[in-house]
């Protein structure tokens, strides 16, 4: 239950207005800057179809959150940068047969992937959040106060298991899909949805959610159920590659364009 409470209390509650932007480097670890003679250009590889992550703008052009960042790591490092779309599912094979230097496409780092690649520091961390239908009424997203109510999760996922474990004292409802828990919380058949942050933070942003729902407590991070992040892939034992990309990162996010991206593609963040 201790731990519970610090996945509770990691940020307080806010309304969309003010979004908490998330920092996932240590300011007390200071990376010096690898050395990289060779280092002149860099190629990432990207998924264009995972909005507002990565997608084609009606210009045309290759455009979203990952793909920025992409850019502000080769801006840092003072290298050209080039960043192409593939198709989802050659992604990881393209890095290990050295298609493509390095991948930026929302890669979870699971035990998994890190047979197959290497990782930077995670980039971002996908919570677990409840969204709610809007009420006068905003009690906390405890198992206290929540005792009792109907809470809809998409089944069979990490979301599901979490709620089981700690959250015993709902009525949980499952959904074949998170599409589904969605229409269903917009249609006023539940009052409470619990599932990936990202994911309810876009819906909350577009149009189908039509003002009707807000986030409520959160964010859940417990890495045993949803992981430890998501990390740029590095082909295997790229040491001195995947250390100019944590220096770059980490600098992005000192210097606050992170922060300007994030609330760029996430006016209502998902933390």
């Amino acid at each position: 239950m201790a731990a519970l409470l610090y996945f509770l209390n990691i940020v307080a509650p806010v309304s969309a207005q003010t979004p908490v932007i998330p920092y996932f480097w240590d300011p007390q670890f200071r990376l010096e800057k690898p050395e990289t003679p060779a280092l002149r250009s860099v190629q990432f590889i990207t998924d264009d179809e995972y909005p507002p992550f990565g997608f084609i703008a009606p210009d045309g052009t290759l455009a979203g959150f990952n793909v920025e960042l992409a850019r502000a790591i080769c801006d840092e490092l003072k290298v050209a940068c080039t960043v192409q779309a593939r198709r989802w599912d050659t992604i990881v094979e393209s890095i290990e047969k050295g298609q493509g230097v390095m991948a930026i496409a929302s890669l979870a780092i699971t035990p998994a992937m890190r047979k197959r690649v290497d990782f930077t520091s995670p980039y971002y961390r996908t919570p677990a959040r409840f969204v709610v239908r809007k009420s006068p009424q905003n009690p906390p997203a405890t198992p206290e106060a929540m005792a009792g109510q109907t809470i809809g999760v998409p089944e069979k996922t990490a979301h599901e298991a979490f709620l089981r474990a700690y959250f015993k004292g709902a009525d949980i409802k499952v959904f074949p899909n998170t599409q589904d828990l969605l229409r269903a919380l917009r249609g006023g058949e539940i009052q409470n949805a619990f599932g990936d942050g990202a994911t309810m933070a876009i819906w909350l942003n577009g149009l189908e959610a039509n003002g009707c729902c807000a986030f409520r407590g959160g964010p859940f991070t417990e890495s045993r159920y949803f992981g430890e992040g998501v990390g740029i892939a590095v082909k295997k034992d790229n040491n001195n590659l995947r250390r100019a990309i944590d220096y770059a990162l980490m600098r992005v996010a000192e210097r606050g364009l992170y922060a300007d991206l994030y609330l760029k593609y996430f006016p209502v963040g998902f933390y």
